[in-house]
């Protein structure tokens, strides 16, 4: 086991072997919920046969059964991928900053349900993937400066007739296999990138994320709002996690022309669907 990561469960471990109770669980890491924008886990506790009285088994229990989310929290978070290339645990081993601010946030993840169960105790523990307070991308992605100023977006290759009125952007990726990141790309078949996190103020990536993810064309994509500019993916670009959205450069530039007159990129009014 990797020596940051033995440092940030030290405490926890050390309140585990203290209490003497053990883990039910023998977990996996969770997947994210992308669609909710949360990493969730349930950890469950036994009740040790030490205890003198069932109010301590109890308590006993759900302590353990804390540990053992705290312990799960910190496997899937460190393999969120925060764009094409980077999952949250490339950025722990680099940075020290951030793996302190990683191991701040688990420790302040939120109990949304708990329960006694037979022989033990059974407590479910979220925390967001965005939002200001303690949040994946607020413990990983650039804090906001006052000389910070977004790049503008590219200009159209070509002069595009813009209708205006949309209200967001969906690009249809489904039968890709498009893999969900904290920080996606949208590129041209040229490669040219036209939309990223470079084009948008921090606070409201951290606050809000780049785009929502959804299953098809009508459910979960409120973000695009009610006459949103629906665009077909040609490809994936990302290498192993295909996290970024390829469109043809045609509709690249109407995807431009449009947003010069509606600005949905800039509100980051973007969903993909896989």
């Amino acid at each position: 086991m990797k020596m940051f990561y033995v440092r940030m469960l030290a405490v926890v471990f050390t309140i585990a072997a203290f209490i003497g109770v053990n883990s039910l669980s023998a977990f996996a890491a969770a997947e994210p919920d992308w669609v909710n924008k949360v990493v969730q886990v349930t950890g469950m506790g036994a009740q040790p046969a030490r205890a003198v009285n069932p109010a301590q088994a109890r308590m006993m229990a759900r302590r353990a059964a804390v540990a053992d989310a705290y312990r799960q929290l910190a496997e899937s978070i460190k393999g969120v991928n925060v764009d094409a290339e980077t999952t949250v645990e490339n950025m722990m081993v680099t940075n020290d900053t951030i793996r302190t601010k990683v191991s701040a946030m688990i420790q302040g993840a939120v109990v949304v349900a708990e329960k006694e169960i037979q022989g033990g105790y059974e407590v479910t523990m979220q925390v967001p993937i965005f939002g200001v307070q303690n949040s994946i991308a607020q413990a990983i992605l650039p804090e906001t400066s006052t000389t910070t100023v977004p790049e503008t977006f590219p200009a159209p290759t070509v002069t595009v007739p813009s209708s205006g009125g949309y209200t967001g952007l969906i690009i249809d990726c489904r039968g890709l296999g498009l893999k969900p990141v904290m920080s996606p790309v949208i590129k041209n078949d040229a490669g040219v990138a036209i939309y990223g996190h470079k084009n948008l103020n921090p606070d409201k990536v951290i606050a809000n994320g780049m785009a929502d993810y959804a299953y098809d064309t009508s459910t979960n994509v409120a973000r695009a709002g009610s006459n949103p500019l629906i665009i077909k993916a040609v490809s994936l670009d990302g290498g192993v996690l295909r996290g970024n959205p390829v469109v043809s450069t045609a509709d690249a530039n109407r995807i431009l022309s449009e947003n010069n007159v509606s600005h949905f990129l800039e509100n980051t009014s973007v969903v993909f669907v896989r």
